[in-house]
């Protein structure tokens, strides 16, 4: 498994000419850690070129696992680098969702040790989780979810690919992990959290028929799972804003308004989001009715919407105990809880709690 040491002139070059790119001469290469994973860290390439003909590609953006044992050992687990390093190799060209291009692609069984190298998206820039987004940002994310979404609708071949639905590992039972983790996550976080939001939380480990915790039915589709501002590049050059999606670790069949309502829960301040969410799904369900999806109704789309904001609890609430804890990530995770929470008591989903 080539490092990123290993990652010099003469690899780029050799790597160029795979890609086309054969009157290019790789002089030199650096690369600097960028971004702020969980389960993986990322470097930015940087090369110099003997010569180049045409428009070569001077920077790259590398993919590699944690650092962290505790990290890596999650990854592998949860199978979460061997899903990504899959999902490029296998959809990246069959879906038509904004993602960087993938020039390198490789993992050792299912990890930890991979590589993806994948097209510097620069100068757009990470959205940032803590501190949300506009509504314009918010409505360009959900709309970009139906180039992911109907091309996969319902689509049974999928269920030929095993790392998008069968659980990473028979034993994992993902009602009894959040139980297990609930308390140590309430005593980690519960001081920053509202009085009813502490509640509902506690009440989703309560209730087996959550709707977290059932299985997708129909509709169904490619899920992202973990649709957020920090998992997408925003180029604001554009209007409406240009938005790419990244890490796919944790991609699945799932159901359609998990990804719209994560997105929307966590990605807005609670005030902004009662003003456009449901202008923001409708036009989502129209983009999707106009890519051909004619067989899912408004009233499904937005009861399925408000199930969906119980999809952020588990994110949470489980991440957060089995991920390294850093600063960053503290700050994270409260948000996150504060936001789903909120949104579920927003809409009412308590009713799907009994």
């Amino acid at each position: 498994m080539v490092t990123a040491e290993q990652m010099d002139a003469g690899w780029f070059t050799s790597l160029l000419e795979q890609h086309g790119y054969r009157n290019a001469q790789v002089e030199a290469v650096t690369h600097e850690q960028v971004g702020t994973g969980q389960i993986g860290k990322c470097y930015r390439f940087q090369l110099q070129f003997a010569q180049a003909t045409g428009q070569v590609p001077a920077s790259f953006v590398g993919k590699f696992p944690s650092d962290s044992e505790i990290s890596r050992a999650t990854g592998v687990q949860l199978r979460n680098y061997y899903r990504e390093v899959c999902f490029y190799q296998q959809f990246a060209e069959r879906v038509a969702i904004s993602m960087p291009r993938c020039f390198y692609a490789e993992i050792d069984g299912e990890g930890p040790d991979f590589v993806l190298l994948l097209e510097d998206m620069a100068p757009a820039e990470p959205g940032d989780q803590l501190a949300g987004c506009s509504a314009d940002v918010a409505r360009a994310a959900v709309l970009e979810l139906v180039g992911l979404q109907a091309p996969s609708w319902c689509d049974e071949a999928l269920r030929n690919y095993d790392y998008l639905w069968s659980a990473p590992d028979p034993s994992l039972d993902v009602t009894a992990l959040y139980r297990q983790l609930l308390p140590g996550f309430l005593d980690r976080y519960g001081h920053a959290l509202a009085a009813d939001e502490q509640q509902i939380i506690a009440q989703v480990g309560d209730s087996p028929q959550c709707p977290l915790f059932e299985p997708p039915s129909t509709p169904f589709c490619l899920e992202h799972v973990d649709y957020r501002l920090d998992n997408m590049l925003i180029d604001h050059r554009t209007s409406p804003p240009k938005i790419t999606v990244v890490d796919w670790q944790s991609v699945k069949l799932g159901k359609p308004m998990n990804d719209v309502a994560y997105f929307l829960g966590a990605g807005l301040v609670s005030a902004t989001r009662r003003e456009v969410e449901e202008s923001i799904v409708q036009d989502y369900h129209q983009r999707l009715q106009a890519a051909g999806v004619d067989d899912y109704p408004w009233q499904a789309c937005w009861t399925d919407y408000r199930k969906g904001t119980f999809c952020g609890f588990g994110v949470t609430v489980i991440a957060s105990m089995i991920v390294e804890e850093t600063e960053r990530g503290n700050e994270m995770f409260i948000t996150m809880a504060q936001r789903h929470a909120r949104h579920a008591l927003d809409l009412d989903a308590g009713e799907f709690l009994s």
